[in-house]
Order: C-alpha cells, then sequence, then structure tokens
C-alpha cells in the first residue's frame, strides 16, 4: 500500500499547476498589443498639403505614335445600335427593343456611308449611329446593301459632312505577322476605346453567318471583344487594314485570339454594296447535297450535284443532276465534282473556297465523276449568283 500513495501524489500536482497556462496566455497578448499598437499622438495634420507632381519626361516614341494614330481615327469610329420595331398589343404605338450594339467606321464624307458587319445589324430592323464628335445624337441609319458571305454592310446616315471623317485606307497585301496594330470599337458598350498588339498570323479562315467560309483573315492579339465588331484594324501609319470581326474564345470573352476582315476584301465588297447593294459571286448554276448526307450516300469525297438550274452556267455544259422519283427516293445520283482547273475538291467548303478565286465570266475546267465510274472534264463559264 506505501507504494500507491506517492504515485497519487505525484499526479495531484501536474494538475495543479494547469492554471499558470491561461495566464502565459494572456501574457503575451499584452506583451504582442503592447509592441504591435500605434504609438501615441495625434492622428490628423492641419498643416498637410498637396504632393506636389514630378514634371513629366516626354512621351516614348512608341507611345506618341500611338497617341497620334488615335487621335486622328478616334473620330473615323462610330457606334451602333440595333433596333427591332414591334407594336405594342392595342397594335396603336410602335416602340423598338435593343438588339445589340457594335462599332463601325465612317467610309465617305459626302454621302455619308458607314461600314460595319453584318452580325451587327442582321436581326434589326433599323440602325442608329452615333458619331465621336456628337455624342448626344443619334442618326437613323438606312440599310445600303450587306454582304453575308463576308461579314459585311453598308449603312447610310444624312449627318453633315463636317462631322464625317472617313479612315484612309491601307492594303492587307503586304502585311507582315508580328506588325504593330490598333483597333479601336465600343467593347461591351463602352465608346472609343484603343487596344493595340500585333498581327499574330495572316490566311486564317473562318466561318461566316451563313456558313460560307471567309478566307484570308487577319488574326491578331489585339483585345477584341464583343460591342467591337465593325470597328477598324488599323497600321501603325494609322490606315485602315481590316475590320475586327470575330473572336475565338470558349467563354465568350476575349482570350487573345481575334480576328479581321482585310481590307483588300473590304474594299472590293464595300464598292459592290454601293454601287449595287449587294455583291455579286461566281458561281456553277447549281445546288450541292450536304457533305454528311453525302457520306451517308457512299461519296467519301468531292461535291454531289443536286440540282442543276435551267439556263445556267452548268446546264450549257452539260452537268448531270441527281434524279428524284414522285417519292423523293433517289434514281441516279448526279455527277460528283472532283476539282476545278485540277484543284481537288474533298467537301463543300473547298467548292465555295475555289470559286471564290475567280470572276464571273471566267472560264474552268471541272472534273466530275459520272455514274460513280466515269470521270469526264467539261468547261464552265461562271455565272453570276
Amino acid at each position: 500500500m506505501s507504494s500507491y500513495y506517492p504515485r497519487y501524489h505525484t499526479d495531484r500536482s501536474a494538475w495543479g499547476y494547469l492554471w499558470l497556462v491561461p495566464l502565459i496566455a494572456l501574457l503575451i497578448v499584452l506583451v504582442a498589443w503592447r509592441a504591435w499598437r500605434p504609438a501615441e499622438g495625434p492622428l490628423h495634420d492641419i498643416n498637410a498639403a498637396l504632393k506636389v507632381p514630378e514634371p513629366r519626361p516626354p512621351f516614348a516614341s512608341d507611345e506618341a505614335a500611338t497617341i497620334e494614330v488615335y487621335e486622328k481615327a478616334r473620330p473615323s469610329v462610330v457606334n451602333i445600335k440595333a433596333v427591332s420595331v414591334r407594336l405594342d398589343f392595342l397594335g396603336t404605338n410602335v416602340f423598338e427593343i435593343p438588339e445589340g450594339t457594335g462599332s463601325g467606321f465612317v467610309w465617305d464624307k459626302e454621302h455619308g456611308y458607314v461600314v460595319t458587319n453584318f452580325h451587327v445589324i442582321q436581326r434589326a430592323d433599323a440602325a442608329k449611329v452615333t458619331l465621336a464628335d456628337d455624342p448626344r445624337k443619334q442618326w437613323d441609319a438606312r440599310l445600303v446593301g450587306a454582304a453575308p458571305d463576308k461579314d459585311l454592310a453598308v449603312l447610310k446616315i444624312n449627318a453633315p459632312s463636317n462631322l464625317l471623317h472617313p479612315l484612309k485606307i491601307g492594303t492587307s497585301k503586304d502585311l507582315r505577322v508580328g506588325q504593330k496594330v490598333l483597333a479601336i470599337g465600343n467593347p461591351f458598350g463602352l465608346d472609343q476605346s484603343l487596344t493595340t498588339g500585333v498581327i499574330s498570323a495572316l490566311g486564317r479562315e473562318i466561318k461566316s453567318v451563313t456558313g460560307r467560309p471567309i478566307q484570308g483573315m487577319i488574326q491578331t492579339d489585339a483585345a477584341i471583344n464583343p460591342g467591337n465588331s465593325g470597328g477598324p484594324l488599323l497600321d501603325s501609319a494609322g490606315r485602315l487594314i481590316g475590320v475586327n470581326t470575330a473572336i475565338y474564345s470558349p467563354s465568350g470573352a476575349y482570350a487573345g485570339v481575334g480576328f479581321a476582315i482585310p481590307v483588300d476584301t473590304v474594299n472590293q465588297v464595300v464598292t459592290e454594296l454601293i454601287r449595287h447593294g449587294k455583291v455579286t459571286r461566281p458561281g456553277l448554276g447549281i445546288s450541292i447535297v450536304d457533305d454528311r448526307v453525302a457520306r451517308r450516300l457512299g461519296i467519301d469525297r468531292g461535291v454531289l450535284i443536286r440540282e442543276v438550274l435551267a439556263d445556267g452556267a452548268a446546264a450549257a455544259a452539260g452537268l448531270q443532276p441527281t434524279r428524284v422519283n414522285e417519292r423523293g427516293r433517289i434514281v441516279q445520283l448526279g455527277d460528283i465534282i472532283l476539282a476545278i482547273d485540277g484543284k481537288e475538291i474533298e467537301g463543300g467548303d473547298d467548292l465555295l473556297r475555289i470559286l471564290d478565286t475567280y470572276k464571273v465570266g471566267d472560264t474552268v475546267k471541272v472534273t466530275v465523276l459520272r455514274d460513280l465510274e466515269r470521270r469526264v472534264e467539261v468547261e464552265v463559264t461562271l455565272q453570276g449568283i
């Protein structure tokens, strides 16, 4: 029994010192507070004076050049508001529904032509244009013409010529990857925004709103966001070299890859729209079967002709359509276009891409597969479509 009591006495004394733990913690907190608390003294100084700004040194040469380009080009860039016109439920009052905003730029001083993307005004019944030098007034715009396949449109406003400042036009044939570019537009409705970057690549291809490929696109890392569409892409000399039209982004916002329609294409398309209100493209005078349907029919390459338009270019050359019975079942497959002037055609995009390199009236050699066994070559004079 004598061995039990000393052990019990030791355990009790250890528990007895636990009251020191909170005391030590409190002392630590007091010491820390004393060390870190603000020094005693007044919080305010009634004699405090404004800091004297340092004189700004001259702008660096590249900054000065960018500022000059922006200030000269800014008056040319416009804000475009697309609206739909609706009647109220009584049919007595007309009201406008905003369909979105975009950018554009003045093309012509005398006639009030403004260039933008087709998709900016695609779903609208009307458009209103705000000029940089007169931001409080909106000008009603009329549609001169549109080229959905190239995602371009021309509007006309009746603004005084002294408010219209056309951009200088450059060329896209001598552009170089790495050269500096500037984009001006109205991203997210914020007017007159400038972003800069370089040409990242040339000769890109994207789909237009109609699904037709637009070739020769300029790729840039200058920030382009929703609302920038239709705005100008400028070179370091302030010349128009492209029209900002699209971004590549999984999120829908800027991700470092933007595209612009090259100015040589813009110049040609806009001129045709102003002259005729539309763009006449070269064609064969046919309609074609969708590539996916053709593949299900066992056609692994080429373009299957569905219809040959009466009195058209293909009809004159003897090209054969696909024939169906009264129930819509295929009786005989038409000619399968394999090449034009020796350029092989894998599918519908290839056909459109190759035809876009020609003009109406050009004569081309079309290679077709007839009856799934014979290669036939015919000459077709391209017609306007």
